[in-house]
This record gives structure tokens, C-alpha cells and sequence, in this order.
């Protein structure tokens, strides 16, 4: 049985957690062993380590779980889906064709929210991983299949298709007889002129309408009584998001 272990909020263990695989066994992490006797307590409990660490004990939920799936490729971060999500405006009944399948992060979040992800990539051993990230998780509603869309998407009427591939331009005529008229395409480049290169593209296109391209700039912020302040790190630049129309 899996538990989770939060750390209760103060500035030596901000937002630590651990995740536990096997809560039949004692539990050894670097603050020290808390006791399979203790991981056996009522989830809500608060249970410590032998050093005296106080941490809460949790069920873990897909979000736990699925941030800690296997990687091979660089993900799309949780920052951007979440841009994706909302400004296309997916939903239970949605079908998405998601071509770049890499480790699988953006399939496998969005199979959460919508009724089925077709994850495309021409790498097997992404393929494989996607796979095994989809068994661990429990995830039913991704098809893992290995195929090169700059030849063509075999799916038709789809609500949302996404890019992860190095030349999304190529990908424009096929993606115009997949997607639903006034549905979005939306393309995940880590460089500008990959960005620039697109939207020339997409401008010179009759099926598609440039809406925007964004960066999502992420900041925590460090809230100790009077001491308010961003914290020195933060997540930057990852990618940029360019969001199409279909008319």
C-alpha cells in the first residue's frame, strides 16, 4: 500500500514530502525511519521519525503519483498544461491527439480530463515508457501508438491536437483535416526561431489563425510572519506555448 508523507510547514522542511511504495515495511528517508507500525496509523495522522521529524500521513492521489513517473525526454511542465487546459477549453468529452508523446506528462494528465488521448511518437523506447507510466498509473484512456504525423494524423474530428515535435509547421495540412473547425492546435517549442518558423507558417495558411504565443513564468513566494518575499530560485523559461485556431 502507498502512502505520503507531508512535512509540516516551516523553514527547515518546507514542502518536503516522501512517497512511500511499501507501507508494510519501516520507512528509512533522510530525516530519519518512521515505523511501518506508525505507516499503519489512520490516514490524517501524524506520525514522526526516530530524529523527531513530525510529517503527516496521506493517501496519495493521482497528482502524488503522477509526479513521480519515469523520464527519458524533457516534460512539458505542469505550468503549461494547466495554460492548455484552460485555454482551449477541453473537457470530458474532448479527443486529443497529442503528437511528440516523449515520457507521456501531457498525456497522461490530460487522460484526467478528457474522454481519450492518441499519443503519436516515432521512438520506441518512448513509446515503452509512455506505456509503463500509463500501467503504473492506472490510466486506460491513452492510446500508445508509433507513427509519424509529419505523414499524415489518421485521427478526424479530434477537440485538441498538441505539438512536441521539432518542425510542427510540417504537421499544419494534416492537422487541418483532423481537427474540428473552430478547435485549437497548439504547438510546445522550447526556441524562438522554432516559434517564429510556426507562425510564418501559420499566417501563410487558410485553415488556421495565429491567437498567441506565451511564456509562463513561474515564482514562489516565501511567506514567513513579516518576512514576505520571493524566493531567490524560481522556474523560468521551458517552453513556449503557441495557440492556433482552426476556421
Amino acid at each position: 500500500m502507498e502512502k505520503l508523507l507531508i512535512a509540516r510547514k516551516n523553514q527547515e522542511h518546507r514542502g518536503k514530502e516522501y512517497f512511500v511504495r511499501d507501507a508494510a515495511q519501516d520507512f528509512h528517508c533522510a530525516d530519519g525511519v518512521i515505523k511501518k507500525s506508525d505507516l499503519a496509523k489512520k490516514d490524517g495522522s501524524a506520525v514522526c521519525t526516530n530524529t523527531g521529524k513530525e510529517f503527516f500521513l496521506l493517501p496519495p492521489t493521482f497528482f502524488d503519483r503522477y509526479k513521480r513517473i519515469q523520464r527519458l525526454a524533457q516534460i512539458i511542465p505542469r505550468k503549461d498544461i494547466g495554460l492548455i487546459v484552460t485555454e482551449t477549453g477541453i473537457g470530458k468529452k474532448s479527443v486529443v491527439v497529442d503528437a511528440g508523446a516523449g515520457s507521456g506528462a501531457l498525456a497522461l494528465f490530460l487522460s484526467q480530463i478528457v474522454k481519450k488521448v492518441k499519443t503519436y511518437d516515432i521512438r520506441e523506447d518512448h513509446l515503452a515508457l509512455v506505456r509503463k507510466n500509463c500501467q503504473k498509473l492506472g490510466i486506460t484512456n491513452v492510446s500508445v501508438i508509433m507513427h509519424d504525423v509529419y505523414t499524415g494524423i489518421p485521427d478526424k474530428n479530434v477537440d485538441l491536437i498538441t505539438l512536441d515535435i521539432p518542425e510542427p509547421w510540417n504537421v499544419l495540412d494534416h492537422a487541418a483535416t483532423s481537427l474540428k473547425l473552430g478547435h485549437f492546435l497548439v504547438s510546445y517549442s522550447p526556441t524562438i526561431p522554432q516559434v517564429g518558423d510556426f507562425v510564418a507558417a501559420v499566417k501563410k495558411h487558410p485553415c488556421f489563425v495565429h491567437e498567441k504565443t506565451v511564456e509562463i513564468l513561474l515564482r514562489e513566494w516565501e511567506i514567513d510572519e513579516r518576512k514576505i518575499r520571493p524566493f531567490s530560485q524560481m522556474m523560468g523559461h521551458s517552453g513556449f506555448l503557441t495557440f492556433v485556431r482552426n476556421v
